[in-house]
């Protein structure tokens, strides 16, 4: 009885490491993006200036000089006191690309010139109390970042930024495979203006999937997700034996984009 529970546990350990290869053959053949969200957190309102400054005018150049375009900066609606942040995304169409551009990120260039209170600063006079690192590969089905087709005030519009965490990675891969038996499908027909579709492969909060949908505002939101809770679609999906019990905590942040945000 122990040797076969021993098989089965390694049975299951193989099994993952297959779905796991395969998963990523299915990537490489569709050519998906990898997507890294950077979160400086911060305290004062000096570190968020520093921080707006570098971005603006030194981080965001470099990566449009790189060729890599639509790229959204974002800042929390509500704001923690204690701990602020800052949300950068960026897609990368391979891991190539990712290590190319920080290793020049962090060489001396021209746009540093104009952001020496972040490049140089004092280690009493940080611009930040520490940076986060997500990365993240794109779903199969949605293998590169889609536009966003917004008709509202760029003041108003909520992004709504979701992470789901599963209580194990077998969990995790069932989720994704949810969402790519239908739930992306549903969020297009119901026009929730998803940027990315993505499961983190390095993060603090592994195992688990983000995504990211838009809307015009607040009211348009709550429309949304009301139509999504009430469809048919959703009901059936939600309610398959296979797919129970796969996400044990789901947090939700909602941002507004900053004035030099791509998007």
């Amino acid at each position: 009885m122990f040797l076969n529970k021993k098989l089965f546990r390694s049975a299951g350990i193989i099994l993952l490491l297959i779905l796991s290869h395969f998963s990523l053959l299915a990537k490489a053949a569709n050519g998906g993006y990898y997507y890294q969200i950077k979160i400086y957190h911060f305290k004062t309102q000096a570190q968020e200036n520093t921080l707006d400054n570098y971005l603006k005018t030194a981080y965001l150049p470099l990566l449009h000089k790189k060729g890599i375009t639509n790229v959204g900066v974002f800042k929390p609606v509500e704001t923690d006191t204690a701990d602020r942040c800052i949300y950068v995304f960026i897609p990368f169409k391979n891991w190539k690309s990712i290590e190319t551009f920080n290793a020049s990120a962090e060489e001396s260039n021209s746009f540093a010139t104009n952001s020496q209170d972040y490049t140089n600063a004092a280690y009493n006079k940080a611009p930040y109390s520490r940076i986060e690192t997500i990365i993240l590969t794109a779903f199969v089905t949605r293998p590169q970042p889609l536009a966003i087709k917004l008709t509202g005030e760029r003041a108003k519009r909520v992004y709504e930024l979701r992470s789901y965490e599963s209580p194990t990675e077998a969990l995790n891969f069932n989720k994704v495979r949810m969402f790519n038996s239908g739930e992306t499908d549903l969020f297009d027909r119901l026009g929730f203006n998803p940027v990315f579709y993505g499961n983190v492969i390095a993060g603090s909060h592994m195992p688990n999937l983000m995504y990211l949908t838009t809307f015009n505002d607040k009211a348009d939101r709550d429309k949304h997700w009301d139509a999504f809770g009430k469809d048919a679609q959703w009901k059936d999906l939600s309610g398959r034996k296979e797919f129970q019990n796969n996400v044990s905590k789901g947090d939700i942040t909602f941002l507004y984009p900053t004035d030099y945000s791509d998007f």
